[in-house]
């Protein structure tokens, strides 16, 4: 089984954080490159990237992915022939943690605008399950599965910063800001794909306020402890069956407390993600008398996604939330 490593250190907010992104070098390359009528070539590392390198670029951008759609983000090794084209890119846009090999190329690649997203917004420590108090509550019986990641000096941080529709807004304006000084020639266009997409991002949060404001629980379990930026920011509670890997087995002392939970909050549902196996959830769901339901934590596009991009997964996402949560 291939172990998560999460992000080692929490984040710098977005204006002070970009001082580190070196664009000082593009000018010459980049300006040829737009003589020539080419576009600025942007890696994306996976899909949450992808999303806001396509809308803030624009016309402007070729945007290439390393992660294919139906590939594990985590468990992504990389080809030689990808590493070979990173040092290539005009830009590189990643979030530092989530896949070690990415990461490892990247540093390797020595691009200089390389771009870290978690560098754009302020990362937080979450457990399996983070509550509307917003703490961590750190069950006992998960520690030995947390020792096995590799969370370097800030242990727990969460590096699932795009589920929260705030939280991706403040990464979309510093990408929007990289690319006005990557490729000035056409700021004015970034900037106004930027207010464009933070007010997409903005409506969003919007409907996640007032669809999840009244419902009959707050509590939601779910295979995969990737939505703590969310359930804090709209005050629920997420209850991860195995932490943040969702194919690890949860010990028996979980499952009960799990069984427990279930009855006095009066949870519906338990979610699992499409790009893992659903057979934990399957065996919680027909323990406790639950019915299971598609949670995605959106790190891909497939065929079986609820939607064909980052808004309407969400949407979807909103929609078996308050059908879980009994949204009145």
């Amino acid at each position: 089984m291939n172990v998560r490593r999460l992000i080692p250190t929490t984040a710098v907010a977005g204006a002070v954080a970009l001082g580190i992104v070196s664009l000082s070098a593009c000018g010459t390359s980049d300006a040829a490159g737009k003589e020539s009528g080419g576009k600025l070539d942007v890696v994306a590392s996976f899909y949450p990237m992808q999303y806001l390198a396509e809308q803030i670029g624009g016309d402007h951008v070729a945007v290439n992915t390393l992660t294919k759609p139906g590939v594990e983000p985590h468990d992504l090794e990389l080809k030689p022939k990808q590493i070979g084209e990173l040092g290539e890119a005009d830009v590189i846009l990643y979030l530092k943690g989530i896949q070690p090999a990415v990461d490892e190329a990247i540093a390797q690649a020595g691009v200089e605008n390389t771009v870290d997203a978690a560098t754009l917004t302020t990362l937080e420590k979450h457990g399996t399950e983070v509550g509307h108090e917003g703490h961590d509550h750190g069950a006992e019986e998960h520690a030995e599965e947390e020792a096995g990641h590799d969370h370097g000096s800030e242990a727990g941080a969460d590096p699932h910063i795009w589920l929260d529709p705030v939280k991706y807004a403040e990464v979309a304006k510093g990408v929007g800001t990289a690319l006005e000084k990557a490729d000035p020639d056409h700021a004015a266009d970034y900037q106004k794909n930027t207010d464009a997409l933070v007010k997409k991002l903005g409506d969003l949060n919007t409907d996640f306020v007032n669809g999840l404001k009244n419902t009959t629980t707050k509590t939601f379990i779910t295979t995969h402890s990737a939505f703590g930026y969310l359930a804090e920011r709209y005050g629920l509670d997420q209850e991860g069956i195995s932490g943040m890997d969702p194919e690890s087995e949860p010990s028996p002392a979980r499952i009960k407390e799990l069984q427990d939970k279930a009855k006095k909050e009066k949870v519906t549902t338990v979610f699992f993600e499409t790009l893992t196996s659903d057979r934990t959830a399957k065996t919680l769901a027909g323990d406790t008398g639950l019915r299971t339901d598609v949670l995605d934590p959106l790190e891909g596009i497939t065929d079986t996604s609820k939607g064909d991009d980052y808004i309407e997964v969400m949407k979807s996402n909103l929609a078996a939330l308050q059908k879980a949560l009994g949204a009145k």
